[in-house]
């Protein structure tokens, strides 16, 4: 196969990413034979340079922890939502050769929550106050969420925030980590944050049997915290059902043609 077009997932730690799964079975099924997609370690202080070193075969970027923040940066220009959460997962190259910057972290998660059954006027509490998170919270604005709560381990962290939730018309409080595990009693919790973070959590919850837990990690899966919350009665949703998502329309914005959505979810249920 001669490979024309070229994409891949940037991050770090990346050795763990399905992505390649997910987008390599999309072009597989959707007859794109010259294209590729790959895996690269970059740490956010590294993304700048990498970007720009690549060839014009560089069709586009995803860009996952902790380099979300840096990918907006990079970009000539970016979508509204990308602006707005000041955060992008989605690098796209343009014929001018410069990158646009998206962010379909937050399309993802309005789908997901919305399948595991969050309506309107939910509240919401975020653990964690990164890149992620930023989605998540407008993805709370798109569901248009009652209260979001936000839990950092950090104060700083969550005042870097407050802009971006008045930007989005979030309503939003924040909360110290000692009170991560009350907060947790909200209709729906979305934990960002890194893996074994939030592990300490999973014995100190009340959990209500109505609660969505969203956790955005999926390896390993379950986490302590998921399997506590499922154990409670909760409806899961995993890191995976967000990958795959937010996958689709990076696929179409890269690519430029319908993404074959179930090739790509067997392709990842087959690597779980």
């Amino acid at each position: 196969m001669t490979v024309r077009w070229r994409a891949a997932v940037l991050g770090k730690p990346i050795a763990h990413s399905l992505s390649p799964v997910i987008h390599n079975a999309g072009y597989a099924a959707a007859g794109l034979t010259g294209w590729s997609y790959d895996r690269i370690e970059c740490a956010a202080a590294e993304l700048p340079d990498l970007v720009a070193g690549l060839g014009p075969e560089w069709a586009g970027l995803s860009v996952t922890m902790p380099g979300k923040e840096a990918a907006l940066a990079v970009a000539a220009a970016a979508s509204p939502v990308a602006a707005a959460v000041g955060a992008a997962n989605t690098l796209v190259r343009r014929p001018d050769g410069s990158w646009y910057a998206d962010n379909t972290d937050v399309g993802g998660m309005v789908e997901v929550l919305t399948d595991a059954g969050v309506r309107p006027g939910a509240t919401v509490t975020v653990i964690g106050a990164g890149g992620t998170a930023r989605a998540a919270l407008a993805a709370a604005a798109r569901l248009d969420a009652r209260e979001v709560t936000v839990v950092a381990r950090r104060a700083a962290a969550v005042e870097e925030l407050r802009p971006v939730a008045r930007a989005l018309g979030v309503p939003l409080t924040g909360a110290p980590w000692a009170d991560a595990a009350d907060r947790c009693r909200a209709d729906v919790v979305v934990s960002t944050v890194p893996r074994g973070v939030a592990d300490p959590l999973a014995g100190s919850v009340g959990w209500r049997a109505g609660t969505v837990l969203f956790d955005a990690l999926y390896d390993p899966w379950p986490t302590p915290l998921a399997a506590a919350a499922g154990a409670a009665g909760c409806r899961i949703v995993s890191g995976l059902d967000l990958l795959l998502a937010q996958a689709i329309g990076q696929f179409e914005q890269f690519t430029g043609v319908p993404a074959p959505r179930d090739a790509m979810a067997a392709a990842l249920a087959a690597a779980r």
